[in-house]
């Protein structure tokens, strides 16, 4: 059942978020469907969040119910910075940890890696650099049982207050949801790049939609 924001409260992110957040980001990832995809939840949450929440969790924001986590805003106010983190420190450290694990040896993490390599291989992982007009960043989920309480728009709301005052000029977000896609258009977001995605076909039956939306702040 949707809450409503008479009892939901949205602040700045505090590490003991951090548990919720992981939760809440494997749960919300693979179009809701992870289980269908990867079984590994930490691996799947460090590669969604580690970032945010361990190298820029001042940029970050949660919505807090009965004093639990049910949604969040992860960002990156300068996706040039967030990179200087990601290639040498996170992907290797990711790499690492799913030789640990054993990823690699599961039926399904192959089948996942297979079809991402041959996604990547046909270029459609390929974007055009937006960093200059849209250099911010940001991830925005919510637990499926508090959707439609336009939660989502209250967190928002304060990130984008929260770039202002720090002088940052624009913000993008990629998704392969045709509601997340309508819910950015709602905020001024303009679509700046489109395209398709084979690599969770194998599973849905088809392609998945890219949209990349950028809003001038």
């Amino acid at each position: 059942m949707a809450n409503t924001f008479d009892n939901v409260l949205i602040r700045k992110f505090k590490s003991e978020d951090k548990e919720s957040v992981r939760k809440i980001s494997y749960a919300t990832s693979f179009l809701d469907n992870p289980h269908a995809f990867l079984d590994d939840e930490e691996l799947v949450a460090d590669a969604l969040t580690l970032y945010f929440t361990d190298y820029e969790p001042e940029s970050c924001f949660v919505a807090i119910s009965q004093e639990n986590v049910i949604g969040y805003l992860i960002g990156a106010k300068s996706d040039a910075c967030m990179n200087r983190v990601l290639f040498p420190r996170i992907y290797p450290y990711l790499l690492m940890k799913a030789l640990k694990v054993g990823m690699f040896f599961r039926m399904k993490s192959l089948q996942c890696l297979f079809h991402f390599l041959a996604s990547s291989l046909r270029g459609e992982f390929s974007t055009p650099n937006f960093s200059r007009e849209f250099s911010a960043v940001l991830h925005i989920n919510i637990d499926k049982n508090f959707r439609g309480a336009k939660i989502g728009h209250k967190l928002m709301e304060h990130y984008l207050e929260y770039l202002m005052e720090n002088k940052v000029v624009g913000v993008r977000a990629s998704t392969v949801s045709e509601l997340a896609k309508d819910f950015f258009a709602q905020l001024g977001f303009k679509i700046v790049f489109r395209s398709r995605r084979s690599y969770m076909r194998y599973r849905l039956g088809k392609d998945v939609p890219l949209y990349i939306l950028g809003r001038r702040i």
